[in-house]
């Protein structure tokens, strides 16, 4: 168990390791997990969805022989936050961090979702998922930037509102200059079900000024900075194309050619495909 779980994590820095989430067609994926060590314990940012998933941070968590002393939740989709109901019960200290924007989510977004799913088993999982709110929610808002300092270890956070969802937190260590964005960077496409794709693009310009090295996207591989370049420009290009679909998703496929060379590009033009119209219309709706 020990050998596969270190397989499956990698190593991005002094104390921080990557569990990557899978994102793949005809599967509902899982988001990123970054886990930063501290003395007295480890942080783990986001918990994926699917239980094969969460089980590979438990088990990276005995691996390390510490036990996980915190969550902080990038933003409220499922695939970020699904996780927690089993490290809760692993871990029954844990506290988790979180922007207050799933209380909203629950009422809005969530419940529609819920409704559309409810009688396909394919998706009874999802429903559980959903059913099980509280259990998902945080024990700590964070309703603003700044830092915090857990288990002896310290992290540089940030909150952005309105863009991917109604609140994204970000994850900086100046130390060892490592940044995880969270859905604020996702690859082989953005992900705009439920974005703002203009105060998105403010929020990627910022990430442009913080210092940093490596980094972790809410799916996808690390990136360096000039990675992150690309991938912010081909985002501008992407949102404001008026040109027909077919070019606009083309447009991306050149633009992010060398961050998406091992995706299948077929799977990638359908994501495309079923977002150019979203971005279209919530860039209306944002004027």
């Amino acid at each position: 168990m020990t050998l596969l779980v270190l397989l499956f994590a990698t190593h991005i820095a002094s104390g921080v390791d990557l569990i990557p989430g899978k994102f793949v067609p005809g599967v509902q994926p899982d988001g990123n997990t970054v886990v930063f060590s501290a003395p007295k314990g480890l942080i783990v940012l986001d918990t994926g969805r699917h239980v094969e998933h969460t089980q590979a941070i438990i088990d990276f968590a005995k691996s390390q022989k510490k036990p996980i002393v915190a969550i902080i939740n990038s933003h409220w989709h499922l695939d970020h936050i699904g996780g927690n109901l089993m490290l809760r019960r692993e871990y029954p200290d844990v506290t988790v961090y979180a922007s207050g924007a799933l209380a909203d989510a629950r009422k809005g977004f969530l419940a529609n979702y819920r409704k559309q799913i409810e009688n396909n088993k394919a998706y009874a999982d999802e429903v559980a998922l959903i059913d099980a709110g509280d259990k998902l929610m945080p024990d700590m808002v964070i309703d603003m930037p700044g830092m915090l300092v857990i288990s002896g270890r310290v992290l540089t956070t940030g909150l952005v509102k309105d863009a991917v969802t109604a609140g994204d937190i970000w994850v900086w260590e100046p130390k060892t200059k490592v940044l995880a964005t969270g859905d604020l960077v996702t690859l082989p496409v953005p992900l705009f079900d439920t974005a703002n794709p203009t105060n998105w693009k403010a929020a990627l310009d910022d990430l442009d000024q913080l210092d940093f090295t490596t980094l972790i996207p809410g799916h996808g591989a690390p990136m360096n900075r000039a990675q992150f370049e690309t991938y912010r420009k081909a985002f501008g290009n992407f949102i404001s194309c008026t040109k027909p679909k077919a070019d606009c998703i083309e447009g991306w496929m050149t633009d992010a050619k060398t961050l998406i060379a091992d995706e299948d590009p077929k799977f990638v033009r359908a994501l495309l495909d079923y977002y150019v119209d979203t971005v279209r219309n919530r860039t209306l709706q944002s004027h």
